[in-house]
């Protein structure tokens, strides 16, 4: 840990006793206040989560209601054209039951749909609950059906619900239009739908034991309960469903049929959702519902009760207690706002130095004041101490590689492994002969100003600088953080440098500096990436064929293009991976040094106008940094 110079010593109080004299003492008596004010507050608050949930759990009923019930409607206004432009009809029965098998085999919600001339004779078809279609003629498919009258349609009549009907089978929705055939009325189609399906999507949404969800339809028959192996009164079902209100044998149904709604719930009353206070059994329970008219001759009432958890009887309970440590609260709170602010200070101040040790911004971070608390003053020291240390760690460790390794998870992210990458090498030509004649603050300078260039537009393009080899650097993309357009994204940076480095030769020529040419090799294969080392000197770094090749090909640029400014080279697997690449120049196929069999080398446009925009911003700085 770096030292830090010692001031003279001031006197200092342990936090330990600040904190035992001080809020220990008060602690006790604001809690009395701060627990009243809190049951006080979830008294409102239940209200109004109430009045959310209320609106929340009724309108996901209804809208499985209203999904479920318009397929229906929506299959038979489907269906209506087929006979009204006589496609089927009464003189097609065989060809209009393969289209209805067809129709009703493709809907989930049907159940049946059947056609009625102006005589009464019916054909149709039937789904069972295997699922296998029945066809049927005159007569219904079972006598379980016989009990349904088809309503008065005229020709001009739109869908029209009738009431539901139930027998041995369940119970059924229905629906009927009217068949009009150059203008006058032919026939009836009905569909049917079983509420089975729909009575386990309801159940589906029930919460858990505390709650229970319903239908009453035909004006007071309950059609769905999400109970019936129990009800949370502890009763059992006296009958089957369907069953009026008060013959179920639920004393909350059968209770709330005389129950007021309650004036609190005005936010859910303003979305038509009644709330009531049912009291069954001894018990206080909320019941919301809402009314969902136009699926049958009687609104259907969808909603769900409550098991109220005694609210007001802990408000009355609690309540005592807020007026015991009134007359101490004023004083409580001073003691307390005035400690509060001397130890928050210092700590507030060191949060914000930390967030930005956090996010690695060790240049904005201020040294923390020296305290009186002693604890808080070692944390000062050690605070400022750890900063000092952190910056001399970052001169040598890349901030941008940092960050990756810890949003990747840490070490585990840094583990050596193989992985697919592009890989970009970078060399000053003739950088030897051009230093000879500088002094070595000079050629360090020269060199920083330089590889603040590459840097910078590697980090632009989200690459990673593994090190620098002489008076050139060695990056790559693929890793730790894994990309698709690694290989695009190398070019982009390569054109970014000789952009940049163009633009900073312009400002050396003009002030007498040296101006640099430079030689970047691009290559895309497989690589060990990672952390590699022994004991506690460690490097995350990439080893590989795939480096000595981006090399050679960095040397070659020396023999392609001995006079230009910058020369970019890239292999032919890195090319294939440029979908849009067009600024290309085939250099051919090219022995590399220590390297067995040939190369398809292409030599790149330095020039070419990038992707981003981001280029212009590096040119800039490195105009400024070269001035």
């Amino acid at each position: 840990m770096v030292k830090l110079p010692k001031s003279r010593r001031h006197f200092r109080m342990p936090l330990t006793r600040i904190v035992g004299l001080g809020f220990g003492a008060f602690v006790a008596i604001v809690l009395a206040l701060v627990l009243v004010m809190s049951v006080s507050a979830n008294f409102k608050n239940t209200f109004s989560l109430l009045n959310d949930k209320a609106i929340l759990i009724t309108r996901s009923m209804e809208n499985q209601v209203r999904r479920y019930l318009d397929a229906v409607e929506r299959a038979v206004i489907a269906i209506k054209p087929y006979f009204d432009n006589g496609s089927l009809g009464f003189d097609k029965i065989d060809e209009a039951l393969e289209n209805l098998s067809v129709a009703l085999s493709s809907n989930p919600v049907l159940t049946v749909l059947v056609v009625t001339d102006l005589n009464g004779e019916r054909y149709g078809v039937y789904k069972a609950p295997n699922g296998k279609i029945w066809p049927f003629t005159r007569d219904n498919p079972t006598s379980g059906y016989e009990m349904y009258v088809l309503p008065e349609l005229d020709k001009d009549s739109g869908p029209v619900w009738g009431p539901l009907i139930s027998n041995k089978f369940g119970q059924f929705a229905n629906v009927s239009v009217p068949l009009v055939r150059d203008g006058a009325k032919i026939g009836t189609l009905t569909a049917a739908s079983s509420l089975a399906e729909l009575g386990l999507s309801i159940q589906n949404l029930d919460e858990g034991a505390d709650t229970t969800n319903f239908i009453i339809a035909n004006g007071d028959e309950v059609v769905v309960h999400s109970d019936m192996t129990g009800f949370q009164t502890g009763e059992k079902p006296a009958v089957e469903l369907p069953a009026k209100r008060d013959a179920l044998g639920d004393p909350v149904l059968a209770t709330n049929a005389k129950t007021e709604a309650m004036t609190t719930f005005q936010k859910a009353a303003k979305f038509g959702i009644d709330v009531a206070s049912v009291d069954a059994e001894g018990e206080e329970f909320i019941m919301l519902s809402v009314s969902v008219p136009g699926y049958s001759d009687q609104p259907w009432i969808v909603g769900e009760y409550i098991r109220n958890t005694s609210i007001s009887r802990e408000v009355r309970r609690l309540a005592g207690s807020a007026f015991v440590g009134f007359a101490a609260l004023v004083v409580s709170v001073l003691v307390a706002v005035w400690l509060g602010k001397r130890v928050a200070r210092p700590l507030k101040a060191l949060a914000e130095q930390s967030e930005k040790v956090g996010n690695l911004s060790l240049s904005d971070v201020e040294p923390l004041p020296r305290s009186r608390v002693s604890e808080l003053d070692q944390v000062a020291q050690a605070f400022n101490s750890m900063v000092e240390g952190l910056r001399a760690m970052n001169t040598y460790v890349p901030r941008s590689l940092f960050i990756k390794l810890m949003r990747l998870g840490g070490s585990s992210a840094a583990n050596a492994r193989e992985a697919e990458l592009t890989i970009l090498f970078t060399d000053i030509v003739s950088f030897t002969s051009l230093s000879q004649n500088m002094s070595a603050a000079e050629t360090a300078r020269h060199l920083n100003e330089h590889f603040a260039i590459l840097v910078a537009a590697v980090e632009a393009e989200g690459g990673t600088v593994d090190k620098f080899v002489g008076d050139g650097m060695l990056a790559f993309w693929g890793a730790p953080d894994e990309r698709p357009d690694h290989a695009e994204a190398a070019v982009r940076s390569a054109r970014h440098i000789a952009r940049a480095l163009h633009a900073a030769n312009l400002v050396a020529s003009q002030h007498g500096g040296p101006q640099f040419h430079v030689r970047i090799g691009i290559h895309t294969g497989p690589a060990v990436v990672g952390n590699v080392g022994a004991l506690d000197r460690w490097n995350y770094t990439v080893v590989g064929d795939t480096v000595n090749i981006t090399d050679r090909l960095q040397s070659l640029g020396r023999e392609i293009g001995s006079e230009e400014e910058i020369v970019i080279l890239a292999s032919a697997e890195t090319v294939a991976r440029l979908p849009h690449e067009t600024d290309k120049t085939a250099v051919g196929s090219v022995s590399l040094r220590g390297r067995t069999g040939a190369l398809d080398v292409w030599k790149l446009d330095p020039f070419a106008t990038p992707e981003h925009a981001r280029g212009t911003d590096l040119e800039s700085a490195s105009t400024s940094a070269a001035e």
